[in-house]
């Protein structure tokens, strides 16, 4: 019986950020309170966002404009 090489969870991983790099995107891991968690969680739902990614990113942007001023 022939041996088939499967892709691993690590092979998929790998190529999950390959793909991510190619955008020019990144992943990152945080860690944050609960509290936190919950109110990136309402402006995701008060502002029609897909996840908390593009919350966070929405929340940096407004900090950063408010910082140029």
């Amino acid at each position: 019986m022939e041996k088939v090489d499967r892709p691993t969870i690590a092979d998929h991983v790998r190529a999950y950020r390959r793909r991510l790099a190619a955008t020019g995107e990144q992943e990152v891991l945080f860690k944050l309170p609960t509290s936190m968690v919950a109110m990136l969680d309402e402006l995701k739902q008060r502002q029609d966002l897909r996840n908390r990614s593009q919350a966070l990113l929405k929340l940096i942007e407004q900090g950063r404009e408010a910082a140029q001023q």
